[in-house]
Protein backbone atom coordinates (compact mmCIF):
# COMPACT_ATOMS: atom_id res chain seq x y z
CA UNK A 1 0.00 0.00 0.00
CA UNK A 2 1.35 3.58 -1.11
CA UNK A 3 1.16 5.83 1.07
CA UNK A 4 -0.10 9.34 -0.85
CA UNK A 5 2.46 11.92 -2.02
CA UNK A 6 5.13 8.93 -1.77
CA UNK A 7 6.08 8.04 -5.00
CA UNK A 8 8.42 4.71 -5.63
CA UNK A 9 11.48 5.77 -8.01
CA UNK A 10 13.68 2.73 -8.68
CA UNK A 11 15.08 1.98 -4.98
CA UNK A 12 14.52 5.46 -4.05
CA UNK A 13 11.51 7.38 -2.60
CA UNK A 14 10.53 10.59 -4.47
CA UNK A 15 8.43 12.48 -1.29
CA UNK A 16 7.16 15.94 -2.01
CA UNK A 17 5.19 18.38 0.15
CA UNK A 18 3.64 21.04 -1.06
CA UNK A 19 7.38 22.29 -3.06
CA UNK A 20 9.83 21.29 -0.17
CA UNK A 21 11.82 18.00 -0.76
CA UNK A 22 10.95 15.84 2.38
CA UNK A 23 14.33 14.24 1.59
CA UNK A 24 16.07 17.46 1.71
CA UNK A 25 15.05 17.16 5.11
CA UNK A 26 14.86 13.70 6.02
CA UNK A 27 17.17 10.37 5.48
CA UNK A 28 15.70 8.00 3.84
CA UNK A 29 17.09 4.51 3.34
CA UNK A 30 16.53 1.06 3.03
CA UNK A 31 17.97 -1.57 5.16
CA UNK A 32 17.15 -5.06 5.06
CA UNK A 33 13.57 -5.01 4.28
CA UNK A 34 12.34 -1.94 6.19
CA UNK A 35 12.40 1.62 5.18
CA UNK A 36 13.98 3.85 7.80
CA UNK A 37 12.91 7.66 8.32
CA UNK A 38 15.17 9.96 10.52
CA UNK A 39 15.60 13.58 10.52
CA UNK A 40 18.95 14.77 8.71
CA UNK A 41 20.52 17.35 11.11
CA UNK A 42 21.22 20.36 11.41
CA UNK A 43 24.35 21.96 10.05
CA UNK A 44 26.80 23.59 12.70
CA UNK A 45 26.71 27.49 12.68
CA UNK A 46 27.70 30.09 15.01
CA UNK A 47 24.71 30.97 16.45
CA UNK A 48 25.89 32.76 19.72
CA UNK A 49 24.71 36.43 18.69
CA UNK A 50 21.65 37.88 18.25
CA UNK A 51 19.60 36.95 15.07
CA UNK A 52 19.00 39.72 13.13
CA UNK A 53 17.08 39.58 9.99
CA UNK A 54 13.48 40.74 8.70
CA UNK A 55 9.94 39.48 10.73
CA UNK A 56 8.43 36.34 8.86
CA UNK A 57 6.02 38.26 7.45
CA UNK A 58 8.24 41.12 5.57
CA UNK A 59 9.46 38.79 2.75
CA UNK A 60 10.39 35.50 1.98
CA UNK A 61 12.85 34.40 4.46
CA UNK A 62 16.25 32.97 2.45
CA UNK A 63 17.50 29.44 3.65
CA UNK A 64 20.81 30.64 5.16
CA UNK A 65 18.64 32.80 7.66
CA UNK A 66 15.69 30.53 7.77
CA UNK A 67 18.47 28.22 9.23
CA UNK A 68 19.99 30.17 11.64
CA UNK A 69 16.19 30.72 13.02
CA UNK A 70 15.28 27.06 13.31
CA UNK A 71 18.61 26.30 14.92
CA UNK A 72 17.60 29.25 17.61
CA UNK A 73 14.03 27.25 17.66
CA UNK A 74 15.67 24.14 17.41
CA UNK A 75 16.93 24.67 20.68
CA UNK A 76 13.76 25.84 22.60
CA UNK A 77 11.69 22.44 21.10
CA UNK A 78 12.11 21.25 24.39
CA UNK A 79 10.06 21.47 27.63
CA UNK A 80 13.07 21.25 29.67
CA UNK A 81 14.65 23.82 28.15
CA UNK A 82 11.65 26.04 27.86
CA UNK A 83 11.17 25.37 31.75
CA UNK A 84 15.23 26.41 32.33
CA UNK A 85 14.62 29.30 30.06
CA UNK A 86 11.48 30.82 32.52
CA UNK A 87 13.90 30.01 35.60
CA UNK A 88 16.39 32.00 34.30
CA UNK A 89 14.31 35.05 33.24
CA UNK A 90 12.41 35.25 36.56
CA UNK A 91 15.82 34.64 39.11
CA UNK A 92 15.83 36.87 41.57
CA UNK A 93 19.19 38.23 40.50
CA UNK A 94 18.69 37.19 36.87
CA UNK A 95 21.38 34.50 37.20
CA UNK A 96 20.64 30.32 38.53
CA UNK A 97 23.12 28.26 39.70
CA UNK A 98 22.88 24.49 37.85
CA UNK A 99 23.13 22.84 40.77
CA UNK A 100 19.85 24.97 41.87
CA UNK A 101 18.28 24.33 38.29
CA UNK A 102 18.02 20.17 38.73
CA UNK A 103 16.31 19.94 41.67
CA UNK A 104 14.11 22.59 40.47
CA UNK A 105 13.24 20.45 37.05
CA UNK A 106 13.65 17.05 38.59
CA UNK A 107 16.28 15.97 36.79
CA UNK A 108 20.27 15.73 37.63
CA UNK A 109 23.09 17.87 36.98
CA UNK A 110 24.22 16.50 33.82
CA UNK A 111 21.22 16.28 32.36
CA UNK A 112 20.31 19.89 32.80
CA UNK A 113 23.74 20.67 31.86
CA UNK A 114 23.33 19.30 28.39
CA UNK A 115 19.92 21.04 27.81
CA UNK A 116 21.77 24.16 29.20
CA UNK A 117 24.22 23.68 26.56
CA UNK A 118 21.89 23.35 23.64
CA UNK A 119 20.23 26.85 24.64
CA UNK A 120 24.30 28.76 25.43
CA UNK A 121 24.72 27.21 21.54
CA UNK A 122 22.04 29.04 20.39
CA UNK A 123 23.14 31.94 22.15
CA UNK A 124 20.34 32.38 24.29
CA UNK A 125 22.32 31.90 27.94
CA UNK A 126 25.80 32.76 28.80
CA UNK A 127 27.42 30.97 31.49
CA UNK A 128 30.44 31.68 33.83
CA UNK A 129 31.90 29.27 35.65
CA UNK A 130 32.42 29.65 39.64
CA UNK A 131 34.31 27.20 41.14
CA UNK A 132 32.75 23.93 40.69
CA UNK A 133 29.39 25.33 39.56
CA UNK A 134 28.34 27.24 36.85
CA UNK A 135 25.46 30.35 36.94
CA UNK A 136 23.48 30.98 33.80
CA UNK A 137 21.83 33.96 33.08
CA UNK A 138 19.23 34.59 29.86
CA UNK A 139 20.76 36.81 26.80
CA UNK A 140 17.84 38.77 26.79
CA UNK A 141 18.62 40.52 23.82
CA UNK A 142 18.12 37.62 21.70
CA UNK A 143 15.59 36.44 23.14
CA UNK A 144 13.80 39.92 22.08
CA UNK A 145 15.50 39.28 18.72
CA UNK A 146 13.93 35.89 18.22
CA UNK A 147 10.54 37.54 18.93
CA UNK A 148 10.83 40.33 16.47
CA UNK A 149 11.72 37.46 13.89
CA UNK A 150 8.15 35.95 15.10
CA UNK A 151 5.96 38.83 15.12
CA UNK A 152 4.41 39.08 11.55
CA UNK A 153 3.71 42.92 12.52
CA UNK A 154 6.86 44.32 12.77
Amino acid sequence: MRHKGLQRAGDEFDVRLGTASVPDLLDIRQEGGIIVIMPKTLPELDVTRPICCRPLGAEAMDQDTALEVALRLKALADPVRVRLLSMLLTAPDGEACNCDLAPAVGLSDATVSHHLKSLREAGLVVGERRGMWVYYRPVREALTALRGVLDPTC
